[in-house]
């Protein structure tokens, strides 16, 4: 079943970005663009995932990545690429790197794990957030005024769901890269 979730597949093989797209619709909105200008025409903050080539004419996807994180786009990128990499991916601000060719099944489960990723480093920046105002507040009020007020209660109660949430995702990550993918960016 589709939902809000979307990925912009971009690939000058146009028949390419068309199956990854269909490949992806089960589970994901998705839009494809055909070259970099596309890509960065289409790109928007509801976009989630990238699936981005690095060789296409006009704009490389080196261009296009160097973009949309220069412009500050919070999305997931993922390279699905026939370039092998090399060195040169270090200072890359990619998510994950995919060679060509690649199946159905490995590119649904990395764009989910990817998202997923994403999706945890959210949670704990939240997380943290409310725990700072918690430790805040109880440095600042004593027991019986935090215990009285409804707005201290709930944000207890909102830490305690996110920590719930937190620890499920953990159990759900199958690799060390999915670990470490979770907080790179925090």
């Amino acid at each position: 079943m589709r939902n809000e979730r979307r990925v912009l597949v971009v690939d000058d093989e146009s028949q390419l970005a068309d199956l990854f797209a269909t490949w992806l619709s089960a589970e994901w909105t998705t839009e494809t663009a055909y070259d970099g200008s596309a890509a960065l025409e289409k790109l928007d903050d509801s976009i989630d995932v990238v699936l981005l080539d690095r060789r296409m004419p006009g704009q490389s996807g080196d261009e296009v990545l160097e973009r949309i994180r220069e412009d500050g786009y919070d999305c997931r990128v993922i390279m699905v690429t026939a370039v092998d990499p090399d060195f040169d991916i270090i200072e890359m601000g990619f998510d994950d790197y995919l060679v060509k060719p690649v199946s159905k099944d490995e590119l649904l489960e990395l764009v989910a794990s990817v998202a997923n990723r994403s999706a945890y480093q959210s949670a704990v920046q939240d997380y943290y957030a409310l725990v700072s105002k918690k430790a805040l507040l109880e440095s600042e009020k004593g027991e019986s005024e935090l215990a009285d007020n409804p707005e201290y209660r709930e944000l207890c109660e909102r830490i305690d769901e996110l920590e719930g949430r937190l620890d499920e995702t953990v159990t759900e990550f199958t690799t060390h890269d999915d670990f470490v993918g979770a907080f790179e960016d925090i």
